[in-house]
């Protein structure tokens, strides 16, 4: 099986992807920002999106890279900037140093609204980057990625188990599980006919959820009815100022994420899909969030 270079390798998605990658027989290169307990079939590589030595390093002897890495959240269009557009550029040159062409980028659906958020005006500059590389490029836009060990979602399933759950504005979602996002890209690394295509998956749940349904499901999830309410945007965007005023840098609902949650449609394009005979899904969204609860239930996390 062929080496792969892995960035955000730490991360949710990162973790999970590294699991199935050796499980598949793969051989992995992995960028950390800390040292890791010493793993078969992994090198640890030490250093960051901003360490070109430790970049070109990640790459020495890889098939292929998997960009996972990126910030969802910065205090400014500096730090979205630095993380998701000069971080892919120095991705991109450091697999053109090191004679790596297959560079499997993971952005956001956020992409396809730069005008909406600094998130998404970053992810879709970071993919702008990738197509310009003239490597062997294939883009993926996850929508809303759930399922063990995710803390974001979590806090919507402790809302769920107490049988009141807040939600944004009226909109549609779509979900995708993450073993299924992670199989996919390991699917798209040696898929030759996948070069030069952007795809946008999901649990094909066509149409998404509303964000009602979306609620509920959690419900069914924990084994709960529930009551979901529909927070107006001006209240989110209240909620926003309010936690930068009282975290600072630390707050977790900034006014660029507050926008982002009140668009009304995250749900995929059909026609972006990725191809039936690659990847299929096994995880619809009952099915998915009741595995995701129960194993927060194990760990003790809900």
């Amino acid at each position: 099986m062929s080496v792969i270079a892995v960035t955000g390798g730490t991360g949710f998605v990162g973790r999970h992807f590294l699991d199935l990658a050796l499980g598949s027989g793969h051989t992995l290169r992995a960028l950390t920002r800390r040292p890791q307990e010493p793993r078969d079939g992994v090198c640890w590589i030490e250093g960051d999106l901003g360490d070109t030595p430790a970049l070109e390093k990640l790459c020495e002897g890889a098939g292929a890279v998997v960009h996972i890495a990126g910030a969802i959240s910065a205090p400014d269009r500096e730090g979205f900037a630095e993380a998701n557009i000069a971080g892919t550029e120095r991705m991109i040159a450091a697999a053109q140093a090191k004679g790596v062409r297959r560079f499997v980028h993971i952005s956001s659906l956020a992409a396809r609204e730069p005008d909406l958020s600094l998130y998404g005006w970053s992810k879709a500059g970071s993919e702008e980057r990738v197509r310009e590389s003239g490597l062997d490029w294939t883009i993926i836009r996850p929508p809303a990625v759930y399922g063990p060990g995710d803390r974001e979602t979590l806090e919507l399933f402790k809302m769920a188990a107490k049988g009141r759950i807040i939600l944004p504005p009226p909109g549609r979602i779509s979900l995708i599980h993450v073993a299924d996002l992670c199989e996919l890209i390991a699917a798209i690394v040696n898929a030759a006919g996948t070069i030069g295509a952007l795809y946008e998956p999901d649990d094909r749940r066509e149409g998404g959820l509303t964000h009602r349904e979306f609620g509920e499901a959690l419900g069914r999830a924990v084994g709960r009815k529930v009551r979901t309410y529909s927070m107006p945007a001006w209240l989110v965007r209240l909620a926003a100022r309010s936690d930068r005023l009282y975290r600072g840098k630390n707050a977790k609902l900034t006014p660029d994420r507050a926008r982002y949650f009140c668009h009304p449609d995250w749900a995929v394009d059909p026609d972006r899909a990725p191809p039936a005979d690659l990847w299929a899904p096994r995880y619809r969204d009952d099915d998915g969030l009741a595995q995701t609860a129960n194993w927060y239930r194990e760990k003790g996390w809900l």
